[in-house]
């Protein structure tokens, strides 16, 4: 039986009024596996029909966007009838000699190309041709796979990609049950119908949010006054990567070792792991900043999102996100001082969040105009906006729990899991990490204008590390 019509959320809406040929609103990753371990021996023909088996039991995978008449209402999900997971899995070799770099380098130029509105919103590309990477050397082929964010969060697109993988090599499908088939295709008019409705109610809806809204300032207010605020927007000092973006993009990645950020953590009284990831980050950009001579005497201040997915009432859609924003303590030379601060005010900034109704960000998203957000964006673009007023965040830092286990990618054990999320007219820079399998694989995105080479920022993470064990 097919599923009632879905229409996306505005929060996942909003994702694709923000997208731009600059700024491109996909979610990506770099998967390295070693295909030594499938049964039978691997070939991209075995990998590519045992994929588009399981994704077509998936319907993530096979459902595309149909817009509503005359945009008064937000796109809904329609199963792709002409799908052919041919359009969607694609092979591809990299350069000799086949390192980190030379995968980075096709992955960025891979990320800068925008997605298919008219197809199911993702692509994976099987790189072959490594030279062995991944922390042990052990992955001779890697898959860079794009799904738009619309589609996806952070914690959404780990269970979705989780669907695909197994405990074991030779793991049978996994029964997805009913949820195998997805909604018929709506007719025009039924669409327009639905909108108007919905546009009926929206001036009810948006009284209903003043009240709690005006509440939720004014304990904001009284936070900020007695010191327990989480940082505020619109207070970062401007970097090299804070302005107006291109659509090229830049990736590096590297991995730090769990089990040391997890002694760090115990080590330092309040301290959480996460704590320990935005430290060494703030670490490493700190490193990056001094060697280039731009460090400002201002700390960096990040946005990091945070998964509401556990506390949200609200059914349907898939980004069930909210943020908070941390002062990375750029301007502390001491590592220890700086997760101690970190530990301090990310505290405050939690138990502020805490306040924040988990819904709040997608009640007020389910007002996004697409007109609107496409104006923005390009007044933004066009004026260059994001260089001459002041900058609201420097960064996106997200940390993504994986699976603690090994897991096996159509048989192929998987090496390593780098993310990489979008980055932003005026914050050009994404650093997502994923712990999985007792590592914690970093993953670096930027506009490559800002960045050219985020290498230079990837080399400091381990070192950062070393200094933050000793500091404590």
């Amino acid at each position: 039986m097919d599923r009632s019509l879905e229409r996306l959320s505005g929060l996942d809406a909003s994702f694709l009024y923000l997208e731009s040929a600059a700024q491109l609103m996909h979610v990506c990753g770099i998967v390295l596996v070693d295909p030594d371990t499938v049964v039978g021996g691997y070939s991209f023909g075995k990998l590519k029909s045992e994929l588009g088996r399981r994704v077509e039991a998936i319907p993530a995978f096979r459902r595309k966007l149909k817009t509503v008449p005359l945009g008064i209402d937000h796109p809904v999900w329609v199963d792709d009838a002409d799908f052919d997971v041919d359009r969607h899995v694609h092979r591809i070799a990299v350069p000799a000699p086949g390192g980190d770099a030379e995968l980075a380098e096709l992955c960025g130029h891979l990320a800068s190309i925008p997605l298919d509105r008219s197809r199911p919103l993702w692509e994976m590309w099987v790189v072959e041709g490594l030279a062995g990477s991944g922390p042990e050397g052990n992955a001779t082929v890697a898959v860079f796979t794009k799904m738009h964010h619309a589609t996806v969060d952070g914690v959404s697109g780990a269970n979705l990609f989780a669907f695909l993988c197994s405990l074991e090599p030779d793991a049978p499908l996994p029964d997805v049950g009913d949820d195998a088939t997805v909604a018929a295709e709506p007719g025009s008019w039924e669409l327009f119908g639905r909108g108007v409705l919905s546009n009926l109610a929206k001036p009810v809806d948006a009284l209903r949010l003043v009240a709690p809204t005006t509440s939720l300032l004014t304990r904001t207010i009284r936070r900020a006054r007695a010191g327990t605020a989480m940082a505020a927007p619109l207070t970062a000092p401007r970097t090299s990567f804070n302005g107006t973006i291109s659509g090229r993009r830049s990736i590096a990645f590297t991995d730090i070792d769990l089990e040391r950020i997890k002694q760090v953590k115990r080590r330092v009284e309040g301290a959480t792991v996460n704590d320990v990831v935005l430290a060494v980050s703030g670490g490493a950009l700190r490193r990056y900043l001094e060697s280039r001579g731009e460090l400002p005497a201002q700390s960096l201040l990040a946005s990091v999102p945070v998964s509401v997915h556990d506390t949200s009432t609200r059914p349907g859609g898939t980004n069930k996100v909210s943020t908070i924003f941390a002062r990375l303590g750029t301007d502390l030379a001491d590592p220890r001082e700086r997760l101690e601060r970190l530990a301090r005010s990310n505290a405050n900034a939690k138990q502020h969040h805490q306040a924040i109704p988990a819904d709040t960000l997608q009640d007020w998203a389910h007002f996004a105009a697409p007109r609107v957000f496409g104006l923005g964006v390009r007044m933004v673009s066009g004026l260059k906006l994001a260089e001459r007023g002041p900058v609201i965040h420097n960064l996106v830092i997200s940390n993504v729990p994986g699976p603690p286990v090994p897991l096996y990618f159509m048989g192929a054990r998987i090496e390593a899991l780098y993310p990489l999320g979008p980055v932003f007219h005026g914050a050009g820079l994404n650093i997502t990490v994923m712990s999985s399998n007792n590592g914690m694989h970093v993953g670096l995105i930027a506009c490559r204008d800002a960045m050219p080479d985020p290498w230079q920022l990837a080399q400091h993470f381990a070192a950062e590390l070393d200094a933050l064990d000793r500091a404590v």
